[in-house]
């Protein structure tokens, strides 16, 4: 009975997906999180571990002050990342938001922070 409750566990642990099956994790951003950098970046680039909903998903820009801004996001590129190019940054603490519409259809947030330099 004990050998037919683990072998029945087993199966079901390889066949049922784990709670965030599908979902898109960040893998790496530019800039990076916690980075200085020696001027504004040109390009922000956000990379996955799958394909994302482009047209679905959000980028944004928050100041030290708190002020947001909206990043338009290229449509060009790897179906894995979100490229956007900020205005002209100004020194000083820089917070992204995203989000993100997984290929499995749930959404995904989260947040980096970065600071530019003088």
């Amino acid at each position: 009975m004990t050998l037919a409750v683990v072998l029945l566990a087993s199966a079901l642990a390889l066949v049922l997906p784990g709670p965030a099956a599908g979902h898109s994790l960040l893998l790496e951003s530019s800039p990076p999180a916690g980075a200085v950098t020696a001027g504004p970046p040109r390009v922000i680039t956000l990379v996955f571990n799958n394909r994302i909903e482009k047209r679905l998903c959000r980028l944004r820009l928050v100041d030290g002050q708190g002020q947001a801004q909206t990043l338009a996001i290229s449509p060009e590129g790897p179906a894995d990342r979100l490229e956007a190019s900020p205005p002209g940054l100004r020194p000083g603490p820089w917070r992204v938001e995203w989000v993100v519409m997984s290929s499995d259809g749930h959404v995904v947030s989260g947040v980096f922070a970065f600071r530019v330099g003088p």
